[in-house]
């Protein structure tokens, strides 16, 4: 029994005419009748009722057309599902999140844009630090993961979405409290708040790197286990802290933020996944992330 003698068969069941049938098949009449004879012989019943204007379904008949009818339903939708998983449309996305980086609204508007474009597709998230997710990402148990840059990323697809200049974020009543801006060296004196290194050890040393650049060896005061509790830490009173700039909008009680003049640090949040991804829900969200970036704001 094949397929088309199930849709040929319906078609005869509708209209109860072969001639009309074989119109809406596109096909003639006479191997129309041809395959309805072998379905029944296969069947080893009559399916119809012939007239000499019209047929009949038999008791046999309606009975196959409703058994019928569901297997041709269920084959559509199969066809349709594996269509959808084909082009990414359904499925599921893994995304790993760097701490700090829910913080930049570009990173929520790709999310959305994703959202709108594929509903179909569950997003499962996972935070960790950037140097965990690596990990997760190589080990194909995260999909892909926003980062923070400077990174080594050892080996994996990299997707810079967006710049960001890093603040000085200063504890409450500090004497440059009422500056609006600073040099790097002004801290000189000021006990510092950083992360562990092993959670981004690029970036941490390129904070280091750039202390060193403007004249002092930074005293490091206390590290929080992540970035965005630094500035917690700062309105406790333990030291000064640098931080990305999207982060701006934590409020924590005292705390000023300053921009850093001649631009002294930058750290880029970046899409890492594994290179040459066949997943089609992957590339696709791959190709969102590659779009926001094109028309996002630095800074």
């Amino acid at each position: 029994m094949e397929f088309r003698q199930l849709r040929y068969f319906l078609a005869v069941a509708e209209y109860l005419h072969f001639s009309e049938a074989a119109a809406f098949l596109g096909i003639a009449q006479p191997p129309l009748s041809q395959q309805i004879l072998k379905l029944e012989k296969e069947i080893g019943t009559r399916l119809f009722i012939r007239h000499s204007r019209r047929v009949e379904l038999t008791e046999a008949g309606r009975l196959f057309r409703e058994r019928a009818q569901r297997i041709i339903d269920d084959a559509d939708l199969a066809l349709a599902e594996a269509q959808n998983a084909g082009r990414g449309e359904t499925g599921r996305l893994v995304l790993g999140f760097a701490g700090s980086t829910v913080f930049h609204p570009l990173v929520a508007t790709v999310l959305q844009r994703f959202r709108s474009a594929y509903p179909g597709v569950v997003i499962g998230c996972e935070e960790s630090n950037s140097s965990v997710l690596l990990e997760r990402v190589s080990e194909a148990k995260v999909d892909a993961a926003f980062v923070r840059l400077p990174l080594d990323c050892r080996g994996l697809a990299t997707q810079a979405l967006v710049e960001e200049d890093v603040l000085a974020v200063l504890p409450p009543r500090h004497r440059l409290a009422r500056r609006r801006s600073l040099d790097l060296g002004d801290l000189a004196g000021d006990p510092l708040i950083l992360f562990p290194r092993p959670i981004g050890p690029d970036l941490y040393d390129s904070i280091i790197s750039a202390c060193h650049a403007a004249g002092f060896n930074p005293v490091i005061s206390m590290e929080s286990p992540q970035i965005s509790s630094t500035v917690n830490m700062a309105a406790a009173g333990f030291g000064v802290t640098l931080i990305p700039s999207s982060m701006r909008q934590i409020q924590a009680k005292g705390v000023t933020y300053h921009d850093l003049k001649g631009g002294t640090l930058h750290t880029t949040i970046a899409l890492v996944h594994r290179p040459r991804e066949k997943a089609p829900t992957v590339q696709n969200f791959v190709r969102i992330v590659r779009d926001a970036a094109r028309h996002a704001p630095q800074g």
